[in-house]
């Protein structure tokens, strides 16, 4: 599961203003146009830049879901975020709700959120929990690093080191530095660092890089159909974008 860092109010804060490019959703914005979806259900949700995205330019039904509290009272402060729901937990806990059962056209994992199910019995439950609430023929998109590209190898301080005056905070120093790779795991550390009164505030967190053949096999195993692998188009040849229906 995510590092718990993400439920940190003032590292919550700075997740925008640390990565602001947040082009990737133009993938997902396309697959919402490609599907003709008209309620999106949005697992591991964080700051609710996509939610808010949903909203505001399509007039969507959105569920934003993520077990950080502090990343959702984020996203609760955002363009359109009255008109999302918000669920503080996991994909499971929407499921269990019989408002949300079948009541979705697309389900989304954006960004890492796929690879940080570690356990296979925990991956193929939120997968189950996210089929649980798509209309039968609805789909489910995420995407995964392609392992082969080894990606954690330009995970260094050196290659991402980063120094952002914010608003409210001052200079704020972040980077990323892999720190053991165990098979399929990698293991990195992230501080985010406040210059101004010099707290530091460590990070420590794990995702797992899944074969092609794996994620296939796991959404099998948790009742979805007509699996299709993309080349992901903000990142050819690095990462997969993952389709299947319901």
């Amino acid at each position: 599961m995510p590092d718990a860092i993400f439920d940190h109010p003032r590292v919550a804060r700075m997740d925008d203003p640390l990565d602001p490019d947040r082009s990737d959703l133009d993938t997902y914005m396309n697959l919402v146009a490609e599907f003709e979806a008209t309620a999106v259900l949005d697992v591991g949700c964080g700051t609710g830049t996509f939610c808010s995205r949903l909203v505001t330019e399509r007039g969507l039904r959105v569920l934003g879901v993520d077990p950080a509290g502090a990343s959702i009272d984020v996203a609760r402060t955002k363009a359109g975020a009255d008109r999302v729901t918000w669920v503080v937990g996991i994909a499971s806990d929407a499921g269990a709700d019989p408002a949300h059962r079948q009541q979705y056209d697309l389900a989304t994992m954006t960004a890492n959120v796929a690879q940080v199910f570690l356990d296979d019995e925990e991956w193929v439950a939120n997968l189950r929990a996210i089929r649980t609430c798509l209309r039968p023929g609805g789909h489910l998109a995420f995407e995964s690093r392609v392992p082969s590209d080894r990606a954690w190898e330009r995970w260094t301080k050196e290659l991402t080191h980063q120094v952002v005056d914010i608003e409210g905070e001052g200079p704020v120093e972040d980077w990323v530095q892999v720190t053991r790779v165990d098979g399929e795991l990698v293991t990195f550390e992230s501080p985010t660092i406040f210059l101004a009164d010099g707290e530091r505030i460590e990070s420590t967190s794990t995702l797992r890089f899944r074969s092609r053949e794996a994620l296939e096999r796991s959404l099998s195993e948790a009742g979805f159909t007509d699996t299709e692998v993309r080349d992901l188009p903000y990142a050819p040849g690095r990462g997969w974008l993952v389709i299947a229906r319901a």
